[in-house]
């Protein structure tokens, strides 16, 4: 074990590329890819690269140069990787009344109200997205949830 830490002290390009590896693998097995391990990752790579050529000498150096290339590779990739992740808006199916449209049977607020649905009077409140105060009776309105038992409304956009 000892010989194996005196050979990383004194062959730094090794250890940053041990650490490069380390790194990456944290990052894709158990963060999944969400930036900060990725970026000093390739920082602590490219630092590597030019310790193995010999341009940069000195752990001061090395450690300042890991620094620029993680900040660089974060502002370089930051957006090509966000666009991975996917930045659709999944719409919510976890109800099949979620986007029907139904007739208010008594005023709807924040807190509570009515809607009529397949025969049924159901318990009902405005969405939080709703900018509306109350909604009257007789008003064609949408489902936008269902939290439990109460369904959740909004007006319809025309």
């Amino acid at each position: 074990m000892e010989a194996i830490l005196e050979y990383m002290l004194n062959n730094h390009d090794k250890l940053l590329f041990v650490i490069a590896a380390i790194s990456l693998l944290v990052e894709l097995t158990m963060i999944g890819l969400s930036g900060p391990l990725l970026f000093f990752s390739i920082g602590c790579a490219l630092t590597g690269i030019l310790v193995s050529f010999q341009v940069v000498n000195g752990w001061e150096y090395e450690v300042l140069m890991v620094g620029i290339f993680s900040l660089f590779s974060a502002v370089v990739l930051w957006k090509p990787l966000k666009s991975f992740q996917g930045n659709t808006v999944i719409k919510d199916q976890s109800s099949d009344l979620i986007g029907q449209t139904v007739i208010v049977s008594e005023t709807v607020t924040e807190i509570a109200g009515s809607v009529r649905y397949s025969g049924i009077n159901w318990a009902a409140r405005l969405d939080e997205s709703s900018t509306e105060i109350e909604i009257q009776a007789k008003t064609k309105v949408l489902i936008t949830g269902v939290d439990g038992n109460i369904i959740l409304i909004n007006t319809i956009s025309s």
